[in-house]
């Protein structure tokens, strides 16, 4: 992959093929492990890792923040909260400080996560077919089982087996550099923080929301 990266990077950047031409172009780059590859040969930057511990660093004071907050939104954050149960992993933790991050931006994780519970095959797979960038978490039927969580881009499921929705939210951001797509304007704030804040790539300039959040952050 390393070797044909020049060669794809042109024809995803100057031919703009569909997301079902490049996967069936070059099916190797559909794997967790290699667009990490292909987003440190982009950016120099380790996409999971820096994601991850930026994420960590900023735990501490984002809770603080979300627990600040009044209003009603600030019983949308509680509510999020308060389902994190008391012995809670650090997956659960990030997953919890992204779907409260995503409150306090005014976005949705709707707009971002798709979740099914109890679905049958053909009804998920018609639902994923016309989501255009989305985050897909189908339970498990099975107590002992995994969720199959992973992203569907133009109704293509292009990466599986994930693991939870932090890795998946890196794994998003580590697409749209890899295929050359367009942010959804619905989560616009949310992949900005995720690539400007957690990645702190092109943090030159940011919309007012991010940076007060990063003055915040920073303080």
């Amino acid at each position: 992959m390393a070797k044909t990266f020049a060669h794809r990077r042109n024809e995803i950047i100057n031919l703009s093929p569909s997301i079902e031409d490049i996967k069936t172009r070059w099916p190797a780059l559909f794997e967790p492990s290699q667009i990490q590859d292909e987003f440190h040969r982009i950016t120099m930057v380790h996409l999971e890792s820096k994601f991850m511990s930026k994420l960590d660093e900023y735990t501490p004071k984002l809770l603080n923040i979300f627990h600040s907050k009044g209003g009603t939104m600030g019983l949308r954050l509680q509510a999020i909260l308060l389902k994190a149960p008391s012995n809670h992993s650090i997956s659960m933790t990030r997953d919890v400080v992204i779907r409260c991050l995503m409150v306090y931006l005014g976005e949705s994780t709707d707009h971002l996560l798709k979740e099914y519970d109890d679905a049958d095959e053909d009804s998920v797979s018609q639902d994923l077919a016309v989501q255009r960038t989305k985050i897909y978490n189908i339970k498990t039927t099975t107590p002992e089982g995994p969720d199959d969580i992973g992203i569907v881009v133009e109704g293509v499921k292009v990466l599986t087996a994930l693991g939870n929705f932090p890795r998946a939210c890196s794994m998003v951001v580590g697409l749209a550099y890899a295929v050359n797509l367009a942010y959804p304007k619905e989560l616009r704030y949310t992949l900005e923080v995720f690539q400007k804040l957690l990645l702190e790539l092109d943090c030159s300039k940011l919309s007012p929301k991010v940076n007060s959040l990063k003055n915040k952050l920073l303080a």
